[in-house]
This record gives C-alpha cells, structure tokens and sequence, in this order.
C-alpha cells in the first residue's frame, strides 16, 4: 500500500497527488440532513459501505443513528465486521462453498445477513453454518430489473420454505433495490420507478408476512420513505456525491464531499496538464468535472488536459480540484481518504475495503 499522502495539520498545498479529499464540513452536513430527514420517521438507514469502503466513515454513519453498514462484496464484509461494525448486510448474493465457510465465520462475532435468490445459494450457506456452528441472516431479493432476485411470489415462498428448514439460517425480510431508478434524470421518471418496484415487491412481503424490506438509494430515498412498504434505506453516495447526481433534474440535497485533487505539471496558453487521469478517477459515468473556467480535453492513465475557458490557467505546480463522475468506483482507485477542513487537513483514513 502507497503510504499516506498527507497528515494532519499538513495544508492542502502540501498534500501529496494525486489525492482524494473528503470535505469535512459538507460530509458532515450530509449525514446530518439525512439522518436528520429519515430517523424521525421510523424507517432505519443502513448506508451503503461500497460507496467509501472506509471503516472510519462507517463508524461515523452508524454514530449519526445508522443501524449498521451494507457491503456490496463478501471482502468489504469482512473488512467492516473486523473492524467493529456491529451489524453488517452484504446487499447480494455469493457462489462457492469457500466463500460461505467465510461468510459464517464472520457471523460468528458479528451479526451478518446476506441475499439470496436461487436454493443452490440457501444450500451452501446452510452447509456452512451447519460447519460453522453460526447463525447467519438471510433475506429473499426481489427482482427489480435483469439484475438479481425472485420474480415473484411462488419462488420467494420456495425459498422461504427451505430456509426455514436451515437451522443456521433465519429469514429477515426482503432486498428490494431499484438500483437503475438512481440516476433516472427527471422525478417523474423516478417516481413511477418506485411505484412499480413498490408493486412488484408487495405481494412478495405479504405472501411472506415479511416484516422487514430493505433497498433505496441516494436518488431516491424519500419515495422509499414515504411509501409505506421500506423499513431500511441503503443509501450510499449521500455522504460524497458525484458529478452523475448533479445532472438529475432535482437531484439529492447533498453537498459534493469528495473530489480528487490533482496538481499542474505542466502550463501552456490554451491549456494545463495534472498529474491525475484514468487511475485516479473512475470514468464509467463520464469524464471529471474540472472548476469554472476549465473543461476536460482528456484523459490518459497518469494525466488530465484541461482547456483554458477563461481567466488565466493554473500556475505550474498549483493544486486543481476534480469532481469525479462516480464516486464509488473512484474511491476504489485510491488508499487513503485525507479528511480536510478548510485548507487544513483533518485526518488521513485508510480505504481499507478497497480492491475487487
């Protein structure tokens, strides 16, 4: 692992690029308006930890009322369970006998649930409880596009029954997470959305009498909230956002929390180059958005060419801000989050679950 590109106290001109900046006051506004919004409600949060793979942004998240974290992979499960955080849902599903014996032995000292859509799944994970001598949270997905999950009642039943006969397995509830409603541009888009995955997944709860369904996201949330049929919201990009959200007509009411700072290496009249390109920041969303007065010619691995619009270009050795695209598949590109505030920087936190 590279070592850490700043400490506390360092100013932001001697942080080490490229680099990724957490903005402390707008993180920290973000977690309050949302727990703030939800928790009076009565329906818990359980953000997602692919977002940040930090177990120090975990732990603040599960502070601010948060029940616990979810984990996209069965490594990121395992970094947040070690790393204290009590209550851990890996949001999907796993294959292999290898990777169930591990999922049982982290719920033996952490409360652990997993998704499942298919009985070959509820096979192996019942094996490795029964090996493992754990107890492990299971909850039936509900198909919300081509993704993963059950497409309807007979299937979630079947499933529900053979879980029931694993003693080392209990049913929690119900996955439903309309991921592709995230990033739908206008609120009329995403509000039909939910509505058919909130039909969808209904008659699937009361066929099972499930009592708990979790899913929701940074884009949609308050539907979820509002509609009667989510307990639990796993919003994951609300604490960093990203350029994506900022292109939905109404997008979330968060401040952009996470940038990659890059520094001028090289100066010319119409243009500037920084030391930042494909490997600090993700692109599958679309190229990072520079600050007023620049655009992005492209990219490379090692550089970024930002065209002068106006004004006069960054000086050579100067620090620029990027606003990546995506923010989850960037933050897996580095080691370390420097945690600033103001020109000063904070705290340095490992990005301990990243990797694939």
């Amino acid at each position: 692992m590279r070592s850490a590109p700043a400490a506390p106290g360092d100013h932001l001109s001697e942080v080490d690029t490229p680099a990724l900046l957490l903005d402390l006051d707008a993180f920290e506004a973000n977690i309050a308006r949302l727990h703030g919004e939800v928790l009076p409600t009565g329906v818990a949060i359980r953000p997602h930890g692919k977002a940040h793979k930090c177990p120090e942004i975990a732990r603040r998240q599960v502070a601010a009322g948060a029940v616990g974290v979810c984990a996209q992979s069965l490594g990121e499960a395992e970094i947040f369970a070690r790393a204290g955080i009590a209550d851990v849902l890996l949001s999907n599903q796993i294959a292999g006998a290898d990777k169930a014996a591990r999922l049982a032995d982290v719920a033996g000292a952490t409360k652990v649930a997993v998704c499942v859509d298919d009985p070959h799944q509820v096979a192996q994970l019942a094996a490795a409880t029964a090996a493992a001598g754990t107890t492990l949270g299971v909850l039936i997905e509900v198909a919300m596009g081509r993704r993963c999950g059950v497409a309807g009642v007979a299937e979630a039943l079947r499933l529900a029954d053979q879980i029931g006969s694993a003693p080392g397995l209990e049913l929690r509830g119900l996955q439903a997470y309309a991921g592709s409603a995230q990033h739908l541009r206008t609120p009329g888009e995403r509000r039909n959305a939910i509505e058919r995955a909130r039909a969808t997944a209904e008659p699937i709860r009361d066929a099972l009498g499930a009592t708990h369904v979790t899913g929701a996201g940074t884009g949609t949330y308050p539907l979820e909230v509002a509609s009667g049929l989510w307990t639990e919201i796993q919003p994951g990009s609300y604490v960093l956002m990203d350029a994506d959200y900022a292109l939905n007509v109404e997008p979330p009411p968060f401040r952009q929390a996470i940038f990659v700072q890059a520094r001028v290496i090289s100066t010319h009249p119409d243009r500037v180059v920084v030391d930042a390109g494909h490997k600090a920041v993700a692109l599958d969303s679309g190229r990072p958005t520079p600050p007023r007065g620049l655009s992005v010619f492209g990219l490379s691995d090692e550089h970024t060419i930002l065209l002068v619009e106006e004004g006069d270009p960054p000086a050579y050795g100067s620090v620029v801000r990027l606003i990546p695209g995506h923010c989850d598949p960037t933050v897996n590109l580095h080691d370390w989050i420097v945690a600033v505030r103001g020109d000063v920087v904070e705290d340095v936190w490992r990005v301990e679950a990243r990797g694939a």
